[in-house]
Protein backbone atom coordinates (compact mmCIF):
# COMPACT_ATOMS: atom_id res chain seq x y z
CA UNK A 1 0.00 0.00 0.00
CA UNK A 2 1.36 3.45 -0.99
CA UNK A 3 2.39 5.58 2.10
CA UNK A 4 1.66 8.85 2.27
CA UNK A 5 4.39 11.35 2.77
CA UNK A 6 4.79 14.77 2.80
CA UNK A 7 7.01 17.19 2.58
CA UNK A 8 7.22 20.23 4.67
CA UNK A 9 8.91 22.79 3.09
CA UNK A 10 10.32 25.50 5.34
CA UNK A 11 10.29 29.25 4.01
CA UNK A 12 12.34 28.47 0.90
CA UNK A 13 12.36 32.43 -0.25
CA UNK A 14 14.52 34.65 -2.34
CA UNK A 15 15.40 36.76 1.02
CA UNK A 16 17.13 33.89 2.77
CA UNK A 17 19.18 32.16 0.05
CA UNK A 18 22.46 33.14 -0.94
CA UNK A 19 21.68 33.40 -4.29
CA UNK A 20 24.81 34.08 -7.41
CA UNK A 21 24.28 36.91 -9.77
CA UNK A 22 22.72 35.39 -12.29
CA UNK A 23 19.63 34.01 -10.20
CA UNK A 24 19.17 37.73 -9.08
CA UNK A 25 17.21 40.13 -11.27
CA UNK A 26 17.40 43.58 -11.70
CA UNK A 27 15.51 46.10 -9.30
CA UNK A 28 14.23 48.90 -11.53
CA UNK A 29 13.54 50.83 -8.20
CA UNK A 30 17.64 51.19 -8.24
CA UNK A 31 18.74 50.34 -11.52
CA UNK A 32 21.26 47.69 -9.68
CA UNK A 33 20.22 43.40 -8.65
CA UNK A 34 17.70 42.79 -6.51
CA UNK A 35 19.57 40.79 -3.46
CA UNK A 36 18.28 38.65 -0.47
CA UNK A 37 17.86 40.76 2.73
CA UNK A 38 19.32 37.90 4.94
CA UNK A 39 20.86 35.02 3.16
CA UNK A 40 22.15 31.70 4.76
CA UNK A 41 25.01 30.56 3.87
CA UNK A 42 24.40 27.59 1.85
CA UNK A 43 20.76 27.95 1.06
CA UNK A 44 21.32 28.53 -2.81
CA UNK A 45 22.68 24.37 -2.88
CA UNK A 46 19.89 23.37 -0.32
CA UNK A 47 16.80 24.85 -2.61
CA UNK A 48 18.47 23.15 -5.53
CA UNK A 49 18.18 19.82 -3.67
CA UNK A 50 14.84 20.82 -2.99
CA UNK A 51 14.08 21.13 -6.04
CA UNK A 52 15.66 17.75 -7.44
CA UNK A 53 14.29 15.89 -4.69
CA UNK A 54 10.69 16.82 -5.95
CA UNK A 55 11.33 16.09 -9.21
CA UNK A 56 13.31 13.12 -8.69
CA UNK A 57 9.90 11.60 -6.43
CA UNK A 58 7.55 13.58 -7.85
CA UNK A 59 5.53 10.10 -7.50
CA UNK A 60 5.86 9.15 -4.26
CA UNK A 61 5.61 12.48 -2.95
CA UNK A 62 1.28 12.41 -1.13
CA UNK A 63 1.36 16.28 -0.35
CA UNK A 64 3.48 19.12 -0.21
CA UNK A 65 3.14 22.47 2.18
CA UNK A 66 4.97 25.46 1.80
CA UNK A 67 5.86 28.47 4.79
CA UNK A 68 6.23 31.42 3.98
CA UNK A 69 7.67 33.82 6.32
CA UNK A 70 5.56 37.05 5.66
CA UNK A 71 6.27 40.77 7.05
CA UNK A 72 5.32 44.21 6.83
CA UNK A 73 8.32 46.78 7.45
CA UNK A 74 7.56 48.44 10.88
CA UNK A 75 7.81 45.02 12.99
CA UNK A 76 9.31 44.34 16.61
CA UNK A 77 11.93 42.30 15.14
CA UNK A 78 13.51 44.85 12.49
CA UNK A 79 15.60 48.04 12.70
CA UNK A 80 13.07 50.64 12.32
CA UNK A 81 10.63 49.62 15.60
CA UNK A 82 13.32 50.74 18.24
CA UNK A 83 16.35 53.32 18.60
CA UNK A 84 19.51 53.12 20.77
CA UNK A 85 19.39 55.68 24.52
CA UNK A 86 21.15 58.65 22.28
CA UNK A 87 19.01 58.36 19.60
CA UNK A 88 21.13 55.99 17.12
CA UNK A 89 19.68 53.25 14.79
CA UNK A 90 19.42 49.62 15.91
CA UNK A 91 21.77 47.76 13.91
CA UNK A 92 20.97 44.72 12.50
CA UNK A 93 21.23 41.30 14.77
CA UNK A 94 21.47 43.17 17.86
CA UNK A 95 19.64 41.43 20.43
CA UNK A 96 17.61 43.44 23.28
CA UNK A 97 16.47 42.63 26.52
CA UNK A 98 13.88 44.05 28.64
CA UNK A 99 16.31 45.17 30.87
CA UNK A 100 17.68 47.32 28.76
CA UNK A 101 14.05 48.68 27.74
CA UNK A 102 13.53 49.79 31.22
CA UNK A 103 17.05 51.08 31.08
CA UNK A 104 16.22 53.21 28.28
CA UNK A 105 18.98 51.79 26.41
CA UNK A 106 16.39 51.11 23.42
CA UNK A 107 13.12 52.55 23.31
CA UNK A 108 10.50 51.69 20.83
CA UNK A 109 10.36 55.18 18.31
CA UNK A 110 6.29 54.92 19.15
CA UNK A 111 6.39 56.29 22.68
CA UNK A 112 2.82 54.75 23.11
CA UNK A 113 4.03 50.85 21.61
CA UNK A 114 6.36 50.65 25.43
CA UNK A 115 3.87 49.19 27.17
CA UNK A 116 3.12 46.43 25.00
CA UNK A 117 6.95 46.05 23.64
CA UNK A 118 8.08 45.59 27.80
CA UNK A 119 5.09 43.00 27.85
CA UNK A 120 6.07 40.93 25.02
CA UNK A 121 9.79 41.05 26.49
CA UNK A 122 9.37 39.48 29.56
CA UNK A 123 6.78 37.26 27.70
CA UNK A 124 9.68 36.14 25.39
CA UNK A 125 12.30 35.60 28.22
CA UNK A 126 9.97 33.89 30.56
CA UNK A 127 9.25 31.29 27.60
CA UNK A 128 13.34 30.53 28.05
CA UNK A 129 13.17 30.05 23.94
CA UNK A 130 14.74 33.20 22.49
CA UNK A 131 16.00 36.65 23.11
CA UNK A 132 14.32 39.48 20.73
CA UNK A 133 16.51 39.82 17.81
CA UNK A 134 16.98 42.67 15.64
CA UNK A 135 16.90 41.03 12.39
CA UNK A 136 17.28 42.78 8.73
CA UNK A 137 14.03 43.90 7.12
CA UNK A 138 13.57 40.47 5.30
CA UNK A 139 10.53 38.97 3.31
CA UNK A 140 8.33 41.96 3.11
CA UNK A 141 5.23 41.27 1.82
CA UNK A 142 4.88 41.96 -2.10
CA UNK A 143 9.03 41.87 -2.58
CA UNK A 144 10.68 40.00 -4.59
CA UNK A 145 12.58 38.91 -1.17
CA UNK A 146 9.30 37.28 -0.27
CA UNK A 147 8.85 35.41 -3.16
CA UNK A 148 9.78 31.42 -3.63
CA UNK A 149 13.43 30.03 -4.83
CA UNK A 150 12.90 30.03 -8.52
CA UNK A 151 14.16 26.17 -8.94
CA UNK A 152 12.13 24.63 -5.81
CA UNK A 153 8.93 26.66 -7.25
CA UNK A 154 9.40 25.37 -10.79
CA UNK A 155 9.94 22.22 -9.17
CA UNK A 156 6.64 21.79 -6.70
CA UNK A 157 4.84 23.40 -9.55
CA UNK A 158 5.35 20.13 -11.83
CA UNK A 159 4.12 18.33 -8.76
CA UNK A 160 1.25 20.30 -8.49
CA UNK A 161 0.28 19.43 -12.49
CA UNK A 162 1.11 15.74 -12.22
CA UNK A 163 -0.91 15.48 -8.69
CA UNK A 164 -3.75 17.61 -10.04
CA UNK A 165 -3.24 19.45 -6.47
CA UNK A 166 -2.34 21.73 -4.76
CA UNK A 167 1.00 22.95 -2.54
CA UNK A 168 -0.43 24.28 0.54
CA UNK A 169 1.03 27.73 1.46
CA UNK A 170 1.50 28.29 5.09
CA UNK A 171 1.92 32.04 5.83
CA UNK A 172 3.33 33.44 9.33
CA UNK A 173 4.84 36.57 10.85
CA UNK A 174 2.38 39.44 9.69
CA UNK A 175 1.67 40.28 13.19
CA UNK A 176 4.35 43.01 13.81
CA UNK A 177 4.09 42.46 18.04
CA UNK A 178 5.37 39.44 17.99
CA UNK A 179 8.61 36.89 16.72
CA UNK A 180 6.68 33.95 14.88
CA UNK A 181 10.02 31.82 13.54
CA UNK A 182 7.67 28.32 13.74
CA UNK A 183 4.76 27.65 10.98
CA UNK A 184 2.73 26.28 14.08
CA UNK A 185 2.76 29.05 16.81
CA UNK A 186 4.45 32.68 17.19
CA UNK A 187 6.53 32.82 19.60
CA UNK A 188 4.33 34.90 21.91
CA UNK A 189 0.55 34.57 20.78
CA UNK A 190 -1.13 37.44 20.82
CA UNK A 191 -4.48 36.54 22.20
CA UNK A 192 -6.15 38.80 19.63
CA UNK A 193 -4.95 37.09 16.90
CA UNK A 194 -5.66 33.54 16.14
CA UNK A 195 -3.01 33.68 12.83
CA UNK A 196 -0.45 33.70 15.67
CA UNK A 197 -1.92 30.90 17.94
CA UNK A 198 -1.14 27.20 17.61
CA UNK A 199 -2.14 26.14 14.33
CA UNK A 200 -4.33 23.13 15.34
CA UNK A 201 -5.45 22.21 11.55
CA UNK A 202 -1.96 21.90 10.25
CA UNK A 203 -1.44 19.73 13.55
CA UNK A 204 -4.26 17.57 12.61
CA UNK A 205 -3.24 17.48 8.16
CA UNK A 206 0.54 16.29 9.61
CA UNK A 207 -0.85 13.54 12.12
CA UNK A 208 -2.58 11.82 9.75
CA UNK A 209 -0.27 11.13 7.08
CA UNK A 210 3.42 8.34 7.69
CA UNK A 211 6.03 10.32 7.62
CA UNK A 212 6.99 14.05 7.00
CA UNK A 213 9.90 15.20 5.35
CA UNK A 214 11.23 18.79 6.41
CA UNK A 215 13.56 20.71 4.42
CA UNK A 216 14.20 24.80 4.19
CA UNK A 217 15.83 27.82 6.05
CA UNK A 218 17.01 28.10 8.08
CA UNK A 219 17.92 25.25 10.11
CA UNK A 220 18.96 27.79 13.27
CA UNK A 221 15.64 29.42 13.54
CA UNK A 222 12.12 28.15 11.66
CA UNK A 223 13.19 24.96 10.84
CA UNK A 224 14.10 24.55 14.64
CA UNK A 225 10.95 25.97 16.29
CA UNK A 226 8.87 24.05 13.76
CA UNK A 227 9.94 21.08 14.09
CA UNK A 228 9.78 21.75 17.77
CA UNK A 229 6.65 22.47 17.75
CA UNK A 230 5.16 19.67 15.89
CA UNK A 231 7.40 17.20 18.03
CA UNK A 232 6.01 18.50 20.82
CA UNK A 233 2.42 18.31 19.45
CA UNK A 234 3.18 14.64 18.41
CA UNK A 235 5.07 13.06 21.47
CA UNK A 236 5.92 9.62 20.45
CA UNK A 237 4.91 10.20 17.05
CA UNK A 238 7.62 12.43 16.38
CA UNK A 239 9.49 9.27 15.22
CA UNK A 240 7.57 10.06 11.83
CA UNK A 241 9.52 13.67 11.14
CA UNK A 242 12.77 13.31 8.90
CA UNK A 243 15.01 16.07 8.86
CA UNK A 244 16.75 16.42 5.59
CA UNK A 245 19.85 17.82 6.21
CA UNK A 246 21.65 18.53 2.96
CA UNK A 247 18.72 20.65 2.16
CA UNK A 248 18.65 23.27 5.34
CA UNK A 249 21.76 25.48 6.63
CA UNK A 250 21.71 27.09 9.98
CA UNK A 251 22.03 31.25 10.03
CA UNK A 252 25.65 32.46 9.96
CA UNK A 253 26.97 32.63 13.35
CA UNK A 254 23.90 29.79 14.77
CA UNK A 255 25.64 26.56 13.91
CA UNK A 256 25.81 25.59 17.44
CA UNK A 257 22.52 25.96 18.19
CA UNK A 258 21.44 24.31 14.82
CA UNK A 259 23.80 21.28 15.73
CA UNK A 260 22.51 21.22 19.79
CA UNK A 261 18.85 21.26 17.54
CA UNK A 262 19.92 18.25 15.55
CA UNK A 263 21.05 16.08 18.44
CA UNK A 264 17.93 16.98 20.62
CA UNK A 265 15.44 15.96 17.99
CA UNK A 266 17.40 12.53 17.05
CA UNK A 267 17.11 11.51 20.91
CA UNK A 268 13.56 12.17 20.18
CA UNK A 269 13.32 9.82 17.71
CA UNK A 270 13.17 12.15 14.86
CA UNK A 271 15.15 10.70 11.94
CA UNK A 272 17.96 12.50 10.30
CA UNK A 273 18.59 12.21 6.89
CA UNK A 274 20.38 13.03 3.05
CA UNK A 275 18.15 13.66 0.28
CA UNK A 276 19.51 10.74 -1.44
CA UNK A 277 18.45 8.65 1.02
CA UNK A 278 14.32 9.92 0.93
CA UNK A 279 14.51 10.37 -2.84
CA UNK A 280 15.34 6.68 -2.58
CA UNK A 281 11.53 6.29 -0.24
CA UNK A 282 10.38 8.30 -2.42
CA UNK A 283 10.96 6.43 -5.27
CA UNK A 284 9.85 3.04 -3.72
CA UNK A 285 6.64 4.60 -2.69
CA UNK A 286 5.98 5.52 -6.49
CA UNK A 287 6.55 1.76 -6.91
CA UNK A 288 9.40 2.26 -8.88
Amino acid sequence: MKRRLHLLIIDPQNDFCDLPSDHRPDDPATGGQYAPALPVPGAHQDMLRVAKLIDGGRAGIGAISVTLDSHHRYDIAHPGFWYAHDGAPVAPFTQISAAEVRAARYLPRRPDALPRALAYLDALEAAGRYRLMIWPVHCEIGTWGHNVHAAVRAAYNRWEEAALGVAAKIVKGSNPWTEHYSAVMAEVPDAGDPATQRNEALIADLARVDAIYIVGEAGSHCVKSTTEHIADAFGPQAAKLVLVTDCMSPVDGFDPQYQAFLLAMRARGVRLAQSDQVLQELLLNAGR
